[in-house]
């Protein structure tokens, strides 16, 4: 008798009426996921074959929502590319988040025009309080479960970034930060690490923040990249003890202010021959000359260069075929518009876990979009230096 067969007598024997249809629901999908997988790796688990052309990697958890009631899968990794079931819908947590926090704001009466009509036009102006609340925990355990996932694994680098959005509070409405950790792992792929709310972006919210990943096991990480802010940095020299990247796209906004309108094009011009040379120690011989040949006209401008010269170069160090990816917040662009998008739709939020459902849905979509896509984000041969290299070795997180 087969394993699968003897595995489905057990399933049987052993199930209730209710729980049978979920369970061999569940039977089915990991059984056809094992079947993919043996077709892209060449072999069986655990066989030796000469025409294995790929390896496994693991598992991880994934919840399929199907009508039969919440499955939950082991999704098969592979050493090389990746692999995502094709019965799963990448795209329908985000689109019922939304929903969720909307029909929170419309039963809460934080009523806003843009909730109103979408209230109206989604056909919910008889929903209730306990339906809303049933939906939101339904989708608060998934989003709760991914965003305390263990981290495994090295994590090089790290892009932070931040957005604002309403909510309410005690009657009023207030601006609130949300904090957004994205990195890449040795094996070159990008996951979404984290999401924090808070009233401001404040040196203790993000050492907690950077606490918080590292307990669930960050570790490794060499550079990370952000925008200018002293709190931020502070707090990554005392959390990761890594380095750090100003977003180069932000600080040449910033300079160019000072450079007049006639001028920008040339700066810009004189600044960007920093970034074309081949090496750390080449490019901060540029960079002072350039500083030096502006200071004459315009002082403040070379002044900021000054001060600015080890931080907008710390990507310099690093292997030059991640230097374009790792000069900036840039990365993070497309993500931030797509939460940028949503959030605009609900307007006012009515409180801060309404934000964290919505956002970190958008995250946890994102996610499994990267987890899918075949190339890396960056190679296994550039990364390679990152873990060889005693240049780059730094002490493990801090606590």
């Amino acid at each position: 008798m087969t394993d699968e067969m003897m595995s489905l007598r057990a399933l049987l024997e052993k199930s209730s009426d209710a729980d049978l249809l979920r369970e061999m629901v569940g039977f089915g999908a990991q059984r056809l996921m094992e079947r993919e997988i043996e077709s892209l790796t060449g072999a069986g688990y655990g066989e030796r074959s000469p025409g294995r052309i790929n390896q496994r990697n693991g598992y991880r958890d994934r919840i399929w929502e199907t009508r039969a009631g919440a499955v939950e899968l082991r999704i098969p990794k592979l050493r090389k590319n990746s692999y995502f079931p094709g019965f799963l819908e990448p795209r329908r947590v985000a689109e019922k988040a939304l929903t969720a926090v909307i029909q929170e704001a419309y039963v809460q009466g934080v009523s806003t025009r843009s909730v109103d009509e979408l209230v109206k036009a989604m056909g919910m102006t008889g929903i209730s309080k306990s339906q809303v609340s049933r939906l939101c925990r339904e989708i608060d355990d998934k989003i709760r479960a991914f965003l305390h996932r263990p981290l495994e694994e090295d994590w090089p680098y790290l892009w932070l970034d931040a957005t604002y959005v309403k909510a309410r509070e005690n009657g009023r409405i207030v601006s609130v930060a949300v904090i957004i950790a994205v990195a890449v792992n040795n094996d070159g792929r990008r996951e979404v690490l984290g999401l924090a709310i808070g009233a401001s972006e404040a040196e203790t919210f993000w050492t907690e923040f950077l606490r918080s990943l590292a307990r669930r096991g960050l570790r490794g990480v060499k550079l990370v990249i952000s925008d200018a802010h002293e709190g931020l940095k502070a707090a990554v020299a005392k959390v990761l003890h890594a380095s750090w990247q100003r977003c180069r796209v932000h600080f040449m906004r910033n300079v160019l202010a000072h450079a007049g309108k006639q001028g920008r094009r040339v700066v810009a011009a004189f600044i960007a021959t920093a970034f074309a040379q081949e090496d750390a120690e080449m490019a901060r011989a540029q960079w002072r000359q350039v500083a030096d040949q502006l200071r004459p006209k315009v002082a403040k401008l070379a002044a900021l260069m000054d001060e600015a010269e080890a931080d907008v170069l710390a990507f310099m160090s690093f292997p030059k075929d991640h230097r374009l990816k790792i000069h900036s917040t840039n990365p993070l662009e497309r993500l931030n518009g797509e939460i940028k998008r949503r959030t605009d739709v609900v307007g006012i939020f009515p409180n801060e876990d309404a934000i964290t459902r919505l956002v970190g849905a958008i995250l946890l979509e994102q996610n499994d979009e990267w987890a899918v896509q075949r190339a890396r984000y960056m190679t296994l041969e550039t990364m390679a230096p990152l873990s060889e290299d005693p240049i780059f070795k730094l002490p493990a997180v801090a606590v």
